[in-house]
């Protein structure tokens, strides 16, 4: 993301970047150029009019809005998460946010790193109209390839959608998963299956049926979507889901084989690794090529 603000943003003065790790943000800065390494989130506040934050998990959010807060200098800001929270932490912080004068826009990102990497993620927008057309030019053909236009709605909005959103992920893995076991196990074979994937579910279907083919899904070094960001997802899910008096009974089968990734894996465990799950289950190694 930052890697395209900087190239295709028309930025007039070099971006800050911050991280809790300062030598991973000194590091990122060295490799983008045209940028500058703010030390702490106040200084970070003091010297931009928006400000960008993409986080892991609901506590760390909140914890970063508080620390800007408290540094006094919000008024007349405008603050973007692009971090996948529960609607209700959302709303928490906008509120915050709004009542010491500054502005906020929810605009969680749909798509991997690579997508990352090549600017073709999908932008949820929410808030208010006005503050929404200052995070605009830098989404759609800067960072995104799309947007989801949420605007004059609550931020809680765009969350609650990447919340949901996510499921159809966590779901279609799981969906692959078990494609792959049965095959292998039932004598049809995993290339048979994925070639009637890649024929009829070409894009995320086939890429993922890959990444479980080839056993990227547990040879990485660091995960693609980490295990423990996607359980915390499959929770608020299934809490949205219970609020408004239904089930996620999909989201609760994923999870459970998202549990037996952690077990094997830990933190450094992936989503994909639904798949090594449901080998175990099936009998079957955890890695299909070792």
């Amino acid at each position: 993301m930052c890697k395209n603000l900087i190239t295709k943003g028309s930025l007039s003065t070099p971006l800050l970047v911050h991280n809790r790790t300062i030598s991973r943000a000194e590091s990122l800065s060295k490799e983008l150029g045209h940028s500058t390494v703010a030390p702490s989130i106040p200084d970070v506040v003091s010297k931009s009019d928006i400000i960008f934050i993409c986080l892991g998990a609901d506590d760390s959010v909140q914890e970063a809005i508080d620390t800007a807060i408290k540094s006094g200098n919000v008024k007349g800001k405008l603050f973007v998460d692009c971090s996948t929270i529960h609607p209700d932490t959302t709303s928490m912080i906008s509120k915050a946010i709004e009542t010491q004068g500054a502005a906020f826009v929810a605009s969680p990102v749909f798509g991997a790193p690579a997508m990352a990497d090549s600017g073709q993620l999908v932008f949820v927008l929410a808030g208010p109209k006005a503050e929404v057309e200052k995070v605009k030019p830098y989404c759609k053909g800067v960072m995104g390839r799309a947007e989801i236009d949420f605007s004059d709605q609550a931020p809680s909005k765009a969350t609650l959608l990447k919340v949901i959103g996510n499921t159809f992920i966590v779901s279609m893995v799981d969906t692959l998963a078990e494609g792959h076991v049965v095959a292998e196990k039932s004598g049809l074979g995993v290339d048979a299956l994925h070639t009637f994937i890649e024929t009829m579910f070409p894009g995320p279907y086939t890429a993922y049926s890959n990444r479980l083919k080839s056993g990227d899904y547990y040879k990485r070094d660091e995960p693609l979507f980490g295990v423990d960001l996607a359980r915390k997802d499959a929770r608020h899910a299934q809490g949205i889901a219970e609020k408004a008096g239904t089930t996620f009974e999909n989201v609760k089968v994923a999870d459970r084989y998202l549990k037996g990734v952690q077990d094997h894996m830990g933190s450094k465990g992936d989503i994909a690794g639904i798949y090594g799950a449901k080998r175990l289950e099936a009998g079957l190694k955890f890695e299909n090529l070792d």
